[in-house]
């Protein structure tokens, strides 16, 4: 109690100066003793009136138990609201390019095999959340600078009325800068940074994911890129893959990779395209793999352009059952006749509301 025991004494009372107060007095002084006293044994003994719960004796300290960065993983699922089922379509054609022009009947849409109507269609190039997840790790040292070109010119393609974050990451992942509309400031913050430490990929991808629950837009992306390599994560793959399905975001990922004849590939970094890629095909986004660090500014550009002709598919869900369980979804097209066959990347799923 304030570093120190109560003292009975009064205001200009001094110790071995006996004074003899009033009995009315004493009684009052009495009384507020009680009062801390009960007070302080009732929370001692009672943690939980005061909306803490105790720790066991062989409870580990709090912060072994929590992440410095990032709370853990809720034991409770996190649903999209499903009142609305809103899905991006990216449709791309042999030559992997972009395929634009297509309306509303070109489309089906099946939610657990079950045909739906399709009550809103978009092509719209509305305004998007972006948040960049840069890998700054000692293993991209030599393709660093690169990729800091790479993501430079995917801003210069953005909407105006787009929204940025950024997060760096190597031992562990670092807000480099909040939601902002200027990616000039995203810019001049990813200028100075350099390479090294180990690589936390799955970390850094779940602090992008939490960050854009900030966001106030429809539409959200992530951003990734890196060698895929991650040896330094807290989270596993199946918490990211679950985080994942259960949000609203996109994955772009741009995958810079070793050759595969390169032997001074770590198991993790051979690992990487694999990762990468399952993240971002059940987002509805896709992941590119790049060998040479001359072809990322190109990329990144045409992940950009990408993001612009998107088809927005909107449902309501006509056999939705509230039991919590994943639903997949299903695009299929019907194109016109004369057209080559064509590639569809969109979510694959969601979990539905348990009330």
């Amino acid at each position: 109690m304030g570093g120190g025991a109560l003292s009975p004494f009064g205001p200009g009372r001094k110790k071995g100066v006996q004074t003899v107060a009033p009995p009315l007095r004493r009684q009052a002084v009495r009384f507020a003793l009680l009062l801390v006293f009960g007070s302080l044994a009732w929370v001692m003994l009672c943690p939980a009136a005061s909306g803490q719960t105790p720790l066991k004796s062989n409870d580990p300290p709090r912060a072994a138990r929590l992440s410095a960065f990032q709370p853990p993983i809720d034991t409770l699922p996190i649903h999209v609201n499903v009142d609305m089922v809103t899905v991006n379509v990216t449709v791309t054609d042999p030559y992997d390019r972009i395929v634009t022009g297509l309306d509303q009947s070109n489309f089906k849409i099946y939610d657990d095999k079950v045909p739906q109507k399709i009550l809103t269609f978009d092509t719209e190039d509305a305004p998007i959340s972006v948040g960049l997840v840069f890998d700054v790790s000692g293993s991209m040292s030599d393709k660093i600078q690169k990729s800091k070109e790479a993501a430079l010119q995917f801003f210069k393609t953005s909407n105006p009325e787009d929204e940025y974050f950024a997060i760096t990451f190597s031992d562990r992942p670092r807000l480099l800068c909040g939601f902002t509309s200027s990616y000039k400031k995203v810019e001049d913050q990813l200028l100075f940074q350099k390479a090294g430490g180990r690589t936390a990929l799955l970390d850094a991808i779940y602090m992008g994911l939490q960050e854009m629950k900030k966001s106030s837009l429809n539409r959200k992306a992530l951003l990734v890129i890196s060698d895929g390599g991650d040896n330094h994560s807290r989270y596993t793959v199946r918490d990211i893959k679950r985080a994942v399905q259960e949000s609203d975001v996109q994955i772009y990922a741009i995958g810079v990779f070793e050759p595969l004849s390169s032997r001074d590939r770590t198991p993790e970094e051979a690992a990487g395209p694999s990762l990468l890629s399952d993240l971002a095909q059940m987002s509805g986004g896709r992941m590119f793999s790049v060998e040479d660090p001359d072809e990322l500014p190109d990329i990144a550009e045409k992940i950009s352009i990408e993001l612009r002709n998107e088809y927005v598919i909107g449902y309501k869900p006509s056999n939705l059952v509230r039991d919590g369980r994943w639903r997949r979804i299903k695009v299929k097209l019907d194109p016109p006749r004369g057209l080559p066959p064509l590639q569809v990347y969109a979510r694959t799923g969601y979990y539905a509301p348990t009330q």
